[in-house]
């Protein structure tokens, strides 16, 4: 429970406090509004400067308003007057896509909008609820159990493949092979421009974004963030963008999202990362319309987990999985390639 700082709150009303922040000693004067909409998932800045004229919003225990300035060292708090809602895990039947079960694991095929498990502002309709109403006996998916089985992830605008064990053993053995980066993980991903060398690797450090901390960046230092590896490879030139197959070594957060925004290439229609905008091509009209028009047949980031591959925890063979490319990005494939064409032949 945070104390009360509101003057004009009566004495039996408790403030709960929901989310905290110490801001960064680098950070540049910044409206408070405007460095929490950058933080928070499903947080409008509307929403925000609404708090804030509620007394709702915080800085070293003083309510302040909207146009507060924030400064490195400030810490922050949002209070509401009910508790945060305590998270459990409880089974719905969505559908998903089971490519593979037995005992131990159990590899599925997500599909794009599916968000992996749940978290503030995503409570319900996740794939952690799906498989909970699926694995009903699982000893891992109990309703206290926010990410059962899970080793790895993938955005909720990624589609493809992930594995997820059924049991406490399986999740040991995967996880180990997750941190030792004996899996075999390949990514089929679309993204603005083209390439003198067709092959090569990204690497760095990646940590959240100084100013956006809803995105990740690459940086030089060691000490700004974790290692991270991604070979790629381009398969196809389309003109002004390209397909593109990367592996991982590591399996960092937006790891293909942040390393291709660091070469000035980021996928595809990915808002969050700048490939929503016409980054190459004419300045026609028709051209615009185009693009446009594949952007609404690709309504999410062009990036699909194509290939897994693992080791099975309990019989030790090598398990590999293959996942088709979805309609969309197909469509969109088709669509990129008819305009080199046509334009190739006039």
């Amino acid at each position: 429970m945070v104390e009360d700082f509101s003057e004009d709150q009566t004495e039996d009303q408790e403030l709960y406090e929901h989310y905290s922040f110490i801001v960064d000693k680098g950070q540049s004067a910044l409206r408070i509004d405007k460095f929490l909409s950058d933080r928070l998932e499903n947080a409008s800045r509307t929403k925000i400067q609404q708090a804030a004229t509620a007394n709702c919003i915080l800085v070293n225990q003083q309510a302040v308003k909207s146009n507060y300035k924030v400064k490195g060292g400030d810490q922050i708090s949002i209070v509401l007057p009910e508790p945060p809602r305590v998270l459990k895990i409880f089974p719905e039947n969505i559908p998903i896509n089971i490519v593979y079960e037995d005992a131990d694991v159990i590899v599925v095929d997500k599909q794009a909008g599916l968000v992996v498990h749940p978290g503030y502002g995503n409570y319900t309709g996740t794939l952690v609820n799906a498989l909970a109403y699926h694995i009903k006996d699982s000893e891992l998916f109990h309703e206290d159990n926010l990410r059962p089985g899970l080793v790895h992830r993938i955005d909720k605008n990624t589609s493809g493949l992930m594995v997820v064990a059924k049991t406490e053993f399986a999740l040991t053995h995967l996880a180990k092979q997750f941190y030792d980066h004996s899996t075999d993980r390949q990514y089929l991903a679309m993204v603005w421009g083209t390439f003198d060398d067709p092959e090569g690797v990204i690497s760095g450090y990646l940590s959240r974004d100084k100013i956006d901390r809803k995105k990740m960046h690459l940086y030089a230092n060691e000490e700004e963030g974790k290692w991270s590896l991604t070979h790629y490879k381009m398969i196809e030139n389309l003109g002004y963008v390209s397909l593109v197959e990367c592996r991982l070594e590591t399996g960092r957060t937006h790891q293909i999202r942040a390393h291709f925004e660091h070469l000035k290439k980021p996928l595809f229609n990915d808002e969050r990362y700048g490939g929503n905008e016409i980054l190459r091509g004419t300045t026609f009209s028709k051209y615009k319309q185009f693009v446009e028009n594949v952007f609404q047949i690709l309504p999410r980031h062009a990036l699909h987990a194509q290939t897994l591959g693992f080791t099975h925890p309990i019989t030790k063979e090598r398990l590999f999985f293959e996942s088709p490319i979805p309609n969309d990005i197909q469509m969109a494939i088709e669509k990129w390639r008819k305009y080199i064409s046509s334009r190739s032949e006039n």
